[in-house]
């Protein structure tokens, strides 16, 4: 079938009601989560998984998938008006966003972020309807060999990439490897860190970790780190862009959508790493520097759409590799587990109405996601002076009854309690937990591969060398690695995160 009628079943299944309705609850929820500073894409999906077990595959991940590219929507709405970002992607918005409200421009610096999202977002798609196939194809020729060489790569990838000291990435990286440990050996049979356990032989429910690290922990920080919201901007006026306006937005939209797409494909990258990125490079390229941090546009245009464009082509390699490159990809991965479906390149032939329809179903979702924002900019103000101490108790009563509900189980409930004390200390401590999920995902599809590579080559560990594909990938992680570990990259990584 060619990329048409691919995207016509795609569209048969997006355009069904039940997964309209779906699509329009996750960007919705990922609009107001965007909004409200401190909850984030990761932390709700984290406490959403639960709920998606008695879904279709479908709807199930067209809603989560909403509410990562909603929150990107959304984020931008605080940043721009109360200068507090929603979302940690919309961080740089709010630099020259914010200047904009206190001009009196709040309405074009929306519209903007709005416009240039979902520009960004229909390329994204569109890029991802055209790379994945063919990537997918390539895949299907991965042995155990090159699929451990690609797993290594991506843990060195989110590491080089991971904000903060890199010693201690790499120790969230291991930390998680020997989480994913925990559990039954499939080749052995033999019980490892069970501890006399029983409800730890099928190892640590993802779930359960996931909303510990994610969900309570973040609503904790909240809770020590409460802000005052005042918002200035009563009533948004203005939405339409001037035609100068549009002039200084088109390079700006172009190019961060470019950048991001890039760089949401890159493990560990995805749509904060993109609009800083695309920040930092329009304040070298535009003719209007002088005005940067004072209020242009162009300081808006560029990181949101470079946002939007890295949260989309971030599923391109969770989607045919089944490699996760952010938190989120990772519990992307847990949904389509939790789903009986084995994410990696033989999802497009096994699964393409989940495949296509979740492609058409982005393109759907961020022109619902242009309708909420801009119309809406009213309740999404209102919604801003909800105080915390009222939201949170519901949102833990939410997690514990959805940790409970996976297996019925109270330890479950208890595991995700100790892993957001376990959380709450890593972040007083500046470790960041993003490479410990990621590791904790890929540890046992990195052993598994290890383990049957070397049964395959009666224990030969050249096997991962004489693979010229298994080879280049092994040495790209070294090259990676050895880069950032040296001096002079390493000092500007950390100048580059500092900024």
């Amino acid at each position: 079938m060619d990329i048409f009628s691919n995207l016509w079943l795609g569209a048969s299944t997006a355009f069904l009601p039940m997964n309209l309705l779906y699509g329009f609850v996750g960007c919705l929820l990922g609009t107001a989560i965007g909004v409200l500073p401190g909850l984030g894409p990761t932390a709700t999906i984290a406490m959403l998984l639960p709920i998606t077990f008695g879904l279709p595959p479908e709807s199930a991940l067209i809603m989560l998938a909403g509410i990562f590219y909603g929150a990107q929507y959304g984020g931008s709405t605080t940043a721009i008006l109360i200068n507090l970002p929603g979302e940690s992607s919309s961080v740089v918005t709010a630099i020259d966003g914010y200047q904009m409200a206190r001009n009196g421009r709040a309405g074009p610096a929306l519209a903007t972020a709005a416009l240039g999202s979902f520009f960004a977002g229909t390329v994204a798609t569109i890029l991802l309807a055209v790379a994945a196939p063919p990537l997918a194809a390539v895949a299907l020729n991965f042995g155990p060999a090159e699929y451990f060489s690609l797993m290594v790569l991506g843990l060195v990838a989110s590491v080089a990439l991971a904000s903060g000291s890199l010693v201690k990435a790499m120790a969230m990286i291991v930390f998680g490897l020997i989480l994913g440990t925990v559990g039954t050996d499939v080749e052995s049979g033999t019980p490892r860190y069970v501890f006399d356990i029983p409800e730890l032989y099928d190892g640590l429910n993802f779930v359960a970790v996931s909303m510990g690290i994610f969900g309570i922990c973040e609503i904790l920080r909240n809770l020590e780190n409460e802000q005052e919201r005042s918002v200035g901007v009563k009533r948004v006026t203005g939405l339409m862009l001037t035609k100068e306006d549009f002039k200084r937005v088109c390079g700006p939209v172009l190019r961060g959508t470019a950048l991001g797409s890039f760089l949401g494909i890159l493990p560990g990258g995805g749509a904060m790493l993109a609009s800083f990125a695309a920040y930092a490079m329009e304040k070298r390229v535009s003719p209007n520097r002088a005005e940067f941090g004072k209020g242009a546009i162009e300081g808006v245009a560029a990181p949101e759409s470079a946002n939007n464009a890295g949260a989309q082509t971030s599923f391109i390699p969770m989607l045919t590799l089944g490699i996760p490159g952010n938190p989120v990809m990772a519990l992307m991965v847990g949904a389509m587990i939790l789903q009986g479906i084995t994410p990696g390149p033989n999802v497009i032939s096994d699964e393409p109405k989940l495949f296509w329809g979740m492609i058409v179903s982005m393109w759907s979702g961020n022109l619902m996601l242009v309708i909420l924002n801009l119309p809406l900019i009213g309740l999404w103000v209102r919604m801003l002076t909800v105080p915390y101490h009222l939201l949170f108790p519901a949102i833990v009563g939410f997690c514990c009854i959805g940790a409970y509900s996976i297996n019925n189980s109270v330890f479950d409930v208890f595991v995700m309690a100790g892993f957001s004390v376990i959380g709450f200390a890593l972040s007083k401590l500046r470790f960041e937990p993003a490479p410990l999920l990621l590791g904790f995902i890929l540890g046992p599809m990195l052993e598994e591969n290890l383990r049957r590579a070397m049964l395959i080559s009666q224990g030969d560990p050249t096997t991962f060398l004489r693979s010229p594909l298994s080879l280049s990938l092994l040495i790209f992680a070294g090259l990676v690695l050895a880069l950032v570990l040296s001096p002079s990259i390493s000092r500007k990584r950390e100048e580059a995160f500092t900024e």
